[in-house]
């Protein structure tokens, strides 16, 4: 995948795709530190451009007692180290205008969460930073409804953008991926990127904590780029029994290279 109208994403013309990865929030210095030089050195390896993704705090919970994060600056700051140590691009969410502003002075891409796809005034307050901007569809919306979102960026301005799919709602406590939208939001001229992670979520349970089907982080994966995606998004973490947010969703960090071996050869035999 060629990125040259997105600049600060550093690629390789190996035409591998490009993978957003890393731990869902902010947790300390060590989860971050540990996920992120060895998806490095992984992608590295495996010639696979990386972004690396945390969230810096967390908006959207089931419960209110639920883990948000370590404070705004000190997860940011924390974040800033991290891309500077390894040298990767890094991706978070936001969700506000004045978290756009925030954010930007520490991340390469901003990350819209898919309820929030449709703020316009959020998508513009991105836009306006001339960062990448990554826009995650709604669970609610079609594949062809994503082409107005991405448009209020673009006419800031700012054709750095993409858009990823992440699943569409499919009763209360579950999701299902309809993989004709990867073609259809191609068809745009953005990168399209599947989220293998929250594709998987089955929100909204009754114990108040979001639950997962992480064994089928492969299946999702393997069909995405069968389908022409251009990037994948996984969140991961060191033991994820052990994470504060999401850990029902996220793969084991171990696992990530045999998954990244795998869907190099199912890339090759579909370009």
């Amino acid at each position: 995948m060629n990125l040259q109208h997105i600049p600060q994403i550093k690629h390789t013309d190996s035409g591998n795709f490009f993978l957003l990865a890393g731990p869902c929030v902010v947790e300390n210095r060590e989860v971050v530190m540990e996920t992120a030089g060895t998806l490095k050195e992984i992608c590295q390896a495996l010639n696979i451009p990386l972004v690396f993704k945390a969230s810096y705090t967390k908006a959207n919970r089931s419960s209110v007692n639920s883990f948000t994060g370590i404070g705004h600056e000190k997860a940011l700051e924390l974040l800033a180290e991290v891309g500077a140590h390894f040298n990767i691009p890094l991706v978070t969410d936001i969700h506000s205008e004045a978290d756009a502003a925030m954010a930007a002075n520490y991340m390469d891409v901003l990350q819209i969460p898919a309820f929030l796809c449709r703020q316009t005034s959020l998508l513009v307050a991105a836009a306006q930073t001339g960062k990448v901007v990554n826009i995650k569809k709604g669970q609610f919306l079609s594949p062809e409804a994503m082409e107005f979102a991405m448009q209020k960026v673009v006419s800031q301005g700012n054709e750095q953008v993409m858009l990823t799919e992440r699943g569409t709602t499919f009763g209360y406590h579950d999701l299902i991926v309809d993989y004709r939208g990867i073609p259809i939001m191609k068809s745009f001229g953005k990168p399209v990127v599947m989220d293998c992670t929250h594709a998987l979520q089955q929100p909204n349970q009754a114990s108040g904590v979001t639950g997962g089907k992480p064994e089928l982080i492969d299946t999702i994966a393997r069909c995405a780029i069968a389908a022409g995606a251009d990037g994948l998004f996984i969140e991961t973490h060191p033991d994820p029994s052990k994470a504060l947010s999401d850990g029902a969703n996220m793969l084991p960090l171990h696992q990530m290279k045999p998954l990244l071996e795998m869907l190099i050869r199912i890339r090759a035999a579909v370009i």
